[in-house]
């Protein structure tokens, strides 16, 4: 059964596509970067009306993606997507 449609499972929805596309076995940076830039997005777009929870959420996860995708980027060189 899916999860409720929220904001929440939204942004975790999102947030879990950009880590996928992260992960050694699925990289491909280019829509990891399409990923982050949807859930910074969301947050310009729903700015003032999201909860406390929602936006502190929001933060997380931003920082989070944003920390691995650095990493990601150093692994493979600067390079889009694996084995380009």
């Amino acid at each position: 059964m899916l999860p409720k449609l929220d904001l929440t499972t939204f942004f975790l929805s999102v947030f879990r596509a950009a880590m996928q596309s992260l992960s050694p076995e699925e990289r491909d940076l280019e829509f990891a970067k399409h990923n982050i830039d949807l859930l910074e997005l969301m947050q310009e777009k729903t700015r003032g009306n999201r909860s406390g929870d929602e936006d502190q959420l929001l933060e997380q996860l931003l920082f989070q993606v944003r920390m691995s995708f650095v990493s990601a980027q150093k692994e493979s060189g600067g390079q889009g997507s694996h084995g380009k």
